[in-house]
């Protein structure tokens, strides 16, 4: 399946990255990115393969760190899937809410 990242989760995405090449290094910023794209694999090949979850009908939830989770919507009609957001878990949960509505 094709996997594309909504505005917000690219948005999202780039600000990470720079986070972690400002705070970081760019050693630990490629260790996620490189992480990001084995969960997007593992999504395209197998797109229930992460739980759904419990909160957000219709979404899957794809831990990537343990501080950092995507959440994203599979559409068999279209043979799509759709990554809504990019969530710090270190944050309030009821930020998350802003992003998936």
């Amino acid at each position: 399946m094709k996997v594309y990242l909504s505005e917000l989760a690219e948005k999202k995405l780039l600000k990470l990255s720079d986070y972690l090449l400002e705070e970081w290094n760019a050693k630990t910023r490629n260790k996620f990115l490189e992480k990001f794209s084995e969960k997007i694999k593992q999504i395209s090949n197998l797109p229930t393969s992460c739980p759904q979850s419990n909160e957000y009908k219709g979404l899957y939830k794809c831990v990537v760190t343990k501080q950092n989770t995507f959440y994203y919507r599979v559409s068999n009609e279209l043979n799509e899937i759709e990554i809504i957001t990019i969530f710090d878990t270190r944050q309030n949960p009821n930020k998350l809410i802003k992003d998936i509505e």
